[in-house]
């Protein structure tokens, strides 16, 4: 994803604190999910700033929705302009609803790092 606005790092960082822990992440999955219920556990989110002016952002959870890594990268960015505040992302997550979910991150530069079974 392509951002030419300057980005507050502090802010993204500030705003992966709601998306930590077990929620119902119907507001940043795909409308066309057929599993049984959007809940999932996010461990850790990471986010450095890298060279070239590059962010790395880094998440681990239990599992993954559909878009739900691009929909909440998107919402974070979005944090980063200063479209969103942080006292705002809470009502997001309740919403509960796809359309209050902000842009969805385009997929260049998203990889599967890693997977762990337990």
């Amino acid at each position: 994803m392509v951002v030419s606005a300057p980005l507050s790092l502090e802010r993204m960082r500030e705003a992966t604190v709601p998306f930590k822990g077990t929620h119902d992440f119907s507001s940043f999955c795909s409308t066309h999910s057929d599993v049984p219920d959007h809940i999932r556990t996010i461990m850790d989110i990471r986010i450095e700033s890298g060279e070239h002016g590059l962010i790395k952002i880094e998440m681990e959870a239990d599992g993954f929705l559909r878009y739900m890594v691009r929909s909440i990268v998107g919402i974070l960015v979005d944090v980063g302009r200063g479209k969103y505040l942080l006292s705002e992302l809470q009502g997001v997550m309740d919403a509960k609803d796809r359309r209050c979910g902000g842009i969805t991150a385009p997929a260049l530069g998203l990889f599967l790092k890693e997977v762990r079974y337990g």
